[in-house]
């Protein structure tokens, strides 16, 4: 899986409002700079600044300006998953070749292909939603993840 600067960046800046949310739940948290989230994430701030709208307009954070604005999340952060914020950023989680791996017709020899770009896509899809920004935030990951991350194989 090869995840964007973009991504990257998306899912930390999404973290850093969830901190700052810090159980806030559906009440509006305090407003948060894209200059704070850039300098405590180390974020480039012109290019975090098009992250930020793009996630605004896919319904992530809300944004307000002015002397007192920023940015907050527009969920509490246990209900946005990792797989929607990435979504937002970059689209549907496989594609090869631009193509979603159902619409692929591989002939021959190469028919399984697809099973395998599906069961892929699959097993991306069954972290990415089990994982929200509020387990990146708090340190805190889910059963399956931990159990995948302390398989010392997954780590080379």
């Amino acid at each position: 899986m090869r995840l964007s600067a973009r991504v990257d960046y998306a899912l930390r800046a999404a973290a850093e409002l969830a901190a700052v949310a810090d159980g806030a739940g559906a009440a509006r948290a305090r407003p948060v700079t894209a200059e704070q989230i850039a300098r405590s994430q180390e974020i480039p701030p012109k290019f975090l600044e098009s992250i930020l709208l793009q996630l605004r307009r896919g319904g992530i954070v809300h944004a307000q300006r002015g002397p007192e604005g920023g940015y907050w999340l527009a969920r509490p952060a246990a209900e946005i998953s990792l797989a929607e914020v990435i979504r937002v950023i970059d689209g549907p989680l496989a594609h090869v070749r631009g193509q979603r791996p159902e619409q692929l017709g591989y002939r021959g020899a190469a028919r399984a292909l697809q099973d395998v770009w599906i069961a892929l896509r699959a097993s991306e899809r069954e972290i990415l939603e089990l994982v929200t920004v509020a387990d990146v935030a708090n340190g805190t990951m889910p059963e399956r993840v931990r159990e995948l991350a302390a398989d010392p194989g997954a780590w080379s």
